[in-house]
């Protein structure tokens, strides 16, 4: 049945990402088998390109989006047909050329800058799960994902907040509902997150899957030296 088994990957930050990343993605295809995979924002970073200041021990722009094409290539050789949910920084090309009175439509496509065949891109989606209920797929609407979910009135998932990773249910006189926020797939100790070092939350590594319907949250549990312990919940 489509949409049975649907793996929601969020924040990889590529060429930020956790070095256990394609071992890790590959094993979650190898066990849960997805039939659909939503890549939910900030696939790559562009650390060099942001609105706030870049560290200047990290890469050129150029080379930044080499490397980090390198690596959606390797998730795209994991996982051929993404869905790809537009995100704060997934879109910093489009942002910047905004800022300087570019217009959109003179800038290449996200498949054009990325080289991928199968990903396309969106601002945002709602599924239809096996259970014939609805799912919205947001990057981030809020750090609150619980009232999210509320005020769409369906079942909720979504990234952008590090540190956020959690089921909360609730329901309403039609059906059960659920919250899910997927945590991330970063290197926290990558330049590119220095500014992090000074808040007392710590981000939470893993991603989430709905199997029939439901949520599940899968982390990536690390050892001691940070690198996963290549085990799956």
């Amino acid at each position: 049945m489509p949409n049975s088994r649907i793996l929601i990957i969020s924040d990889t930050h590529a060429p930020f990402h956790h070095p256990d990343l394609i071992k890790f993605l590959s094993a979650i295809k190898d066990k849960y088998r997805p039939d659909r995979v939503i890549h939910i924002g900030d696939e790559i970073d562009s650390h060099a390109m942001s609105f706030h200041d870049s560290d200047p021990d990290c890469f050129s722009a150029g080379e930044e989006l080499k490397r980090a094409r390198e690596v959606i290539w390797q998730m795209e050789e994991i996982f051929p047909k993404v869905d790809v949910v537009e995100s704060n920084h997934g879109s910093l090309w489009y942002r910047k050329a905004k800022h300087h009175g570019i217009p959109r439509e003179i800038i290449k496509s996200y498949e054009e800058i990325l080289q991928t065949k199968k990903w396309k891109w969106h601002y945002s989606l709602t599924l239809t799960l096996p259970n014939g209920q609805p799912c919205h797929f947001h990057h981030g609407k809020s750090a609150n994902y619980l009232l999210a979910s509320q005020k769409m009135g369906m079942s909720f998932a979504q990234g952008h907040y590090h540190s956020k990773f959690g089921v909360q249910y609730w329901g309403n006189t039609e059906r059960l509902n659920w919250a899910m926020s997927v945590g991330c797939l970063i290197d926290d100790d990558a330049l590119a997150f220095e500014y992090n070092k000074t808040t007392m939350d710590r981000p939470v590594i893993g991603c989430g899957m709905i199997i029939d319907s439901q949520p599940k949250l899968l982390p990536l549990v690390k050892k001691r030296n940070g690198r996963w312990n290549g085990r799956l919940t």
